[in-house]
């Protein structure tokens, strides 16, 4: 029985100005017991032990499925996130975007979307001549095989020094890029050794995030695909000269020139970019394709998806760009180019180190510590990044975000961990169905079942707002209002009948909990 969608179809049918889902997303709390008008509101008071029966055995029932939906059965949702430049190092930079789209794949797939995750890697592009140009100039083959990614990015750093003094060294990198454009085979082996390499990196840090795709189409992949694109704009008339470079005019939309090639008929992004959007709606007939990085990229996007429009495909609008704010260790931006970078695998390390001694205090005979250390220290990275709207600036501090008081993924974690213990000590893992709800009316148990009931919305208002964010927070809501329950409740021990209530409302709290960290990217260890 959902009160919800019973109440909303009965004022359907007497309020001619909303539909029933109209009315449906404006009822904030189900219930059904009676019945008062107030001014302007209409208030429903539930049967509380009714309520609590329909929540609770809706958890049992369905266990860590509760929340899913067939909302957007049918229907490919093509999520472009991550997407680092080969040849350098993964950093803390790149981790928005790619914890973000994540958590949207599954929140999408948790609804019944089918999701599809592309990691539009950057393996392509002039950054590679100039790569060339370092590893024959200050390169090692040996140290390369030894240090990997690092030594890549120190050449690459030691190129843009040393360009700064000889300019001519930017005129051997072009040359080297087109070696490249037209199939030269030294340029080509020591780029794909330099992607070969990368991908290592790159796969360690996905695997320790919890993080797959489906897809790895990088830059490359549409070489051969940009020349026909490049005749359908100019067959289209919108392709015009500008000092030498062939660009779409969209000054009639407030928006600077979308630049497609270059003076030397090079390609640009946003060339790709098109070229990519034409051949994922082919390849995945998608319903939205999303495109998540920082907010200062807007413009760029702005600017090629008008080109689609221009174009004359309709799904041009269901191109969205999902911004994020910035990333920082509180002294600005990070950039590459400099050496001024901040490896995530130092990160993730730090998180780790710092969760184990955390855990070496509170629990030293803790099984398992090193895996859990793990799981809380990544865990504090990903929550900490998705606990806030999207479009904030992340700042990164460790201390803050393994703090277990506070409202982060290790208090999260260890509110999953105290239910499990709860669990554990009473024997119980399947619940009995024979319980009387009628004993969990207290105002701290109704709240729990009130935030559970909540859940299955919240995933929905995530993937419609594209805001990962509405699932952590209520997850957060959720371990307080269990964290109070906790504290005004004897759980073990209560009388039989009480004790096996309070029991099925600890199982269906962790049970949500754990699915709620699964949809983020989290694990949630049983003991802490």
């Amino acid at each position: 029985m959902d009160f919800k969608d019973l109440i909303a179809e009965a004022l359907s049918k007497v309020i001619a100005e909303a539909d029933k889902n109209e009315i449906y997303t404006s009822i904030e709390i189900p219930g059904i017991e009676k019945i008062e008008v107030v001014n302007a509101y209409i208030n429903f008071y539930a049967d509380k032990s009714v309520f609590i029966k329909e929540i609770l055995m809706r958890v049992f029932e369905k266990k860590e499925e509760y929340g899913k939906s067939d909302y957007g059965k049918g229907k490919n949702i093509v999520i472009d996130y991550s997407s680092p430049n080969v040849a350098k190092p993964f950093h803390i930079g790149h981790l928005r975007s790619t914890v973000i789209g994540n958590a949207l794949y599954n929140i999408f797939n948790a609804i019944g979307y089918k999701s599809v995750g592309i990691n539009y890697l950057g393996d392509w592009g002039t950054q590679f001549g100039k790569l060339i140009v370092a590893y024959k100039k200050w390169g090692d083959k040996e140290a390369v095989e030894r240090d990997d990614i690092k030594e890549l990015s120190r050449i690459y750093v030691k190129f843009h020094e040393e360009a700064k003094k000889n300019p001519a060294l930017d005129d051997e990198a072009r040359e080297w890029h087109v070696k490249m454009q037209k199939g030269d085979k030294e340029a080509l082996d020591l780029w794909r050794w330099f992607v070969d390499i990368s991908m290592k990196e790159f796969n360690r840090i996905y695997d320790r995030l919890n993080i797959k795709f489906d897809s790895y189409k990088g830059e490359s992949f549409y070489n051969d695909k940009m020349d026909a694109v490049v005749d359908e704009i100019n067959q289209k008339g919108l392709l015009t000269e500008s000092e030498g470079a062939r660009i779409v005019d969209l000054s009639e939309f407030n928006m600077p020139p979308c630049l497609i090639l270059r003076r030397d008929g090079g390609t640009l992004y946003p060339t790709r970019d098109i070229s990519a959007a034409i051949y994922r709606k082919k390849t995945y007939d998608f319903d939205k394709c999303i495109y998540i990085t920082a907010l200062d990229q807007n413009l760029h996007f702005a600017q090629w998806f008008k080109v689609i429009e221009l174009l004359g495909y309709e799904w041009s609008g269901d191109l969205v760009h999902v911004p994020f704010g910035l990333v920082s260790l509180g002294d600005g931006k990070l950039s590459t180019r400099s050496g001024h970078v901040v490896l995530m695998e130092d990160i993730l390390n730090s998180a780790v180190e710092k969760a184990g001694t955390i855990i070496e205090e509170k629990n030293p005979n803790l099984e398992n510590k090193e895996k859990t250390a793990e799981d809380v220290g990544i865990g504090a990275v990903i929550f900490n990044d998705l606990y806030n709207s999207r479009i904030k600036n992340v700042v990164f501090d460790l201390g803050k975000m393994l703090n277990f008081d506070g409202e982060t993924g290790p208090y999260v974690q260890y509110t999953h961990a105290r239910a499990c213990s709860v669990l554990r000590k009473a024997g119980i893992s399947e619940v009995d169905f024979d319980i009387d709800f009628s004993l969990l009316s207290d105002a701290a148990s109704v709240d729990v079942c009130r935030v559970l009931a909540e859940y299955p919305e919240k995933l929905i208002d995530a993937a419609e707002k594209y805001e990962p964010y509405i699932v952590t927070r209520h997850i957060v809501a959720l371990c307080q209002a269990f964290n109070k329950f906790y504290h005004d409740n004897s759980i073990l021990g209560s009388d039989d009948d009480v004790r096996k209530a309070r029991i099925a409302l600890t199982y269906a709290v962790k049970t949500v909990i754990y699915s709620g960290l699964s949809i983020l990217g989290i694990n949630a260890p049983k003991e802490m």
